[in-house]
């Protein structure tokens, strides 16, 4: 049964296995050599500008980490919310593989320029990891998105202060079908450097992108990957779901339906439940009674995301179905 737990839990877009399945014929060059990679590599400066390269690796863990990597060195410091996943959910790899990670308090899950402003300190302070760079999630943990327009003040404030801008965009493309926007305009044009690029939460099987957008960070980048384990030696297959990913915008598709079907589960809930932030992606942040919850999960899975008031998090994805929450909606009102 489809549940709510996560867009991590839904299956394989079928176009996308499709691809993987096209892409299983004969033999092809490995480690990025062969001609789906060199043609997704095209693709993706379509999207982003002449200058982006785009690395893929096997997880999101090491699309962040390595784009920390190639960012900073170990004894400087990354700015993130207080509830971003790499603070909160990646077992300290980004201080084990990079630097120093700077919790700063987040306004609806989103970092703000008075907050970094209180951590931007110690300049040249031999004892204190020095400042290197801010990470945006966009959509942020709790679904909300920075503006274009916040994006901007941001990425100007931080270049005023010689750091460098990382983009955590596990569900980048819902942000960019409800802004209305190009995937450029949203990083390259607003001077975002690098992004990490989501491809498992939006319908492929495996496989993530790092997207270089400032050239200067790029050129050692190959060997970081290599040297942590993450150059994939097929690397057609993932070329291949990020072909068909692409191709006829098959992602706006995927995140429109995603984020539209959590649109009808807010409508859905509005007036049973509270929820906690404004539904702009693909989640909503419900709270539901502590007795309604073990009940509910025998039937639809989800995650309690605060334990103190019972906060749940309902994640939708591309293969949701509005049967799927009216069950989930009707289960609960009897409950109640």
């Amino acid at each position: 049964m489809r549940g709510f737990g996560s867009d991590n839990h839904s299956g394989v877009h079928p176009d996308i296995l499709k691809a993987l399945s096209d892409a299983n014929v004969g033999h092809a060059p490995s480690y990025g050599t062969d001609e789906l990679t060199e043609k997704c590599q095209e693709l993706f400066k379509t999207h982003f500008g002449k200058s982006a390269d785009a690395f893929f690796v096997f997880n999101g863990t090491a699309a962040n980490v390595l784009s920390l990597k190639t960012m900073m060195k170990s004894f400087e410091s990354c700015f993130v919310t207080d509830m971003s996943h790499m603070n909160q959910d990646e077992c300290a790899a980004p201080e084990f593989f990079a630097g120093k990670l700077i919790a700063v308090k987040s306004i609806n899950g989103k970092l703000t320029i008075p907050e970094l402003e209180k951590h931007y300190i110690r300049l040249g302070d031999q004892h204190y990891t020095q400042p290197r760079v801010i990470s945006l999630t966009q959509p942020t943990e709790v679904g909300t998105l920075y503006s274009l327009e916040e994006i901007k003040t941001l990425t100007t404030w931080a270049k005023s202060k010689n750091l460098l801008v990382h983009m955590d965009g596990a569900r980048f493309v819902n942000a960019v079908y409800k802004l209305s926007c190009s995937m450029s305009q949203m990083t390259t044009d607003l001077g975002v450097d690098v992004l990490s690029f989501g491809g498992t939460k939006n319908g492929l099987m495996f496989g993530e992108a790092v997207v270089v957008l400032n050239p200067i960070l790029g050129k050692d980048f190959k060997y970081i990957r290599k040297q942590a384990a993450q150059l994939p030696s097929k690397t057609r297959f993932i070329a291949a779901q990020f072909l068909a990913f692409f191709n006829n915008d098959l992602y706006k598709k995927i995140a429109q339906h995603s984020c539209d079907m959590a649109q009808y589960f807010n409508e859905k809930l509005s007036g049973k439940v509270k929820i906690n932030y404004p539904v702009q992606s693909n989640s909503l942040f419900a709270e539901i009674p502590q007795p309604l919850v073990k009940k509910l999960k025998q039937q639809y899975f989800f995650y309690v995301w605060d334990e103190k008031t019972f906060e749940c998090r309902l994640m939708t994805s591309w293969d949701t179905q509005k049967e799927d929450i009216d069950g989930f909606t009707n289960f609960l009102v009897s409950l109640m």
